[in-house]
């Protein structure tokens, strides 16, 4: 929920910076077009120590690294603009690190980078620059913003290849009413440029990769640290019940996993769904695994409200998969039903499923588990 100012400094904006190029020059362009900014960091929570390592040897959220926090300070000291650094290590560890933890467990394959957004990002962060009087948070997204007839609307960024609209799919009008995406009519290589432009030391920069939190990148160590049980054997099975071997752990196999599941048959297996109550991994041909439709809970429409009928999308299952022709019809309880006009691969309970219309994100929400289809 959004706390709202009464009376919103004109043109101040919070700008979320990570010590990242993208973040660095939406900062530096808002300057430049006369706004009064301020850079904010958050802190968030990382792994008390490494695996196998001594109690001295701390992980760190590669999300706010000394290093990265040193760039944004920089940055923000060459833009003569105020920095401050939040902490949140709690609350993102509540909501966001135990978010993951718990739908593994409950058989999904999450996106936390969602959630964060939903959680964090947007809510939290939000308000705390709302809360110093901005009008707007500013973050690095590659998305456009643009009004019609009173209304908001998230578009696609310039940049097809770094397009960020898929994860924005949860805001609403409140929202959008206070947020800024300075570099979602860039490419990336235009970026940069304009980081070398301002004199940014950060233009060469690589983007951070994989889950923040997970400061060796294997979320399988994580999830047997955090949860054990999530690492017990169980069945690899059929649809119709025979046993063909054993998994180690059904958060370590993904939907339409063909290779490394040890067992052997007269056709090429893949993973079709897991079953936790079971602990039971279930696989089938290929062809068992194309679905035609799939239930989205969670539902957001950018737009305030959902359409009063069906309509024709493009569906995005995944971040970086491509939008795939469908009907999008609202079935009550903050559910959707997608119905794809040809059969989707690798449809996966946990992550998002958002619907375009061209360049338009309209909205999305989270795909229901396997046995929710047919509700």
């Amino acid at each position: 929920m959004l706390n709202l100012p009464s009376q919103p400094v004109p043109n101040r904006v919070i700008v979320a910076m990570s010590g990242g190029v993208d973040s660095s020059v939406a900062a530096a362009l808002l300057v430049e077009q006369g706004y009064e900014v301020a850079g904010m960091m958050m802190r968030l929570w990382s792994e008390p120590r490494a695996a196998g390592s001594g109690p001295n040897s701390p992980f760190v959220n590669r999300c706010c690294t000394p290093d990265q926090m040193a760039d944004a300070r920089r940055i923000a000291d060459q833009l003569n603009i105020p920095f401050y650094v939040v902490d949140v290590q709690d609350y993102f560890r509540q909501t966001i690190v135990q978010f993951f933890i718990d739908e593994h467990a409950l058989g999904r394959t999450p996106n936390p980078c969602l959630e964060c957004n939903r959680q964090i990002r947007f809510t939290y962060l939000l308000n705390r620059a709302l809360a110093l009087d901005a009008q707007f948070l500013a973050t690095g997204h590659y998305a456009r913003l643009d009004r019609v007839h009173g209304r908001y609307r998230i578009l696609k960024s310039a940049d097809e290849q770094k397009d960020q609209s898929y994860v924005l799919h949860m805001l609403t009008q409140a929202h959008l009413a206070h947020l800024l995406f300075p570099v979602g009519g860039y490419t990336k290589p235009q970026v940069r440029e304009l980081a070398r432009k301002f004199g940014l030391p950060v233009a060469n920069k690589q983007d951070s990769q994989d889950l923040c939190f997970l400061a060796d990148g294997d979320y399988r160590r994580f999830l047997r640290e955090y949860r054990p049980a999530l690492a017990d054997p169980g069945p690899i099975m059929t649809e119709d019940g025979r046993t063909l071997g054993q998994h180690q752990g059904l958060p370590f196999y993904t939907i339409g996993q063909r290779k490394g599941l040890g067992v052997s048959a007269n056709e090429p297996l893949f993973v079709l769904r897991k079953e936790p109550v079971k602990n039971a991994l279930v696989v089938g041909s290929r062809e068992r695994l194309g679905r035609r439709t799939l239930i989205a809970r969670q539902a957001n429409w950018i737009a305030g409200a959902p359409p009063a009928e069906s309509i024709q999308a493009q569906v995005k299952i995944r971040y970086k998969a491509k939008g795939v022709d469908a009907e999008v019809r609202v079935v009550g309880d903050g559910r959707v039903r997608v119905h794809f006009h040809q059969p989707v691969f690798g449809v996966t309970a946990g992550q998002g499923a958002v619907f375009f219309q061209g360049d338009e994100c309209l909205g999305g929400g989270i795909i229901a588990d396997h046995h929710q289809e047919s509700t």
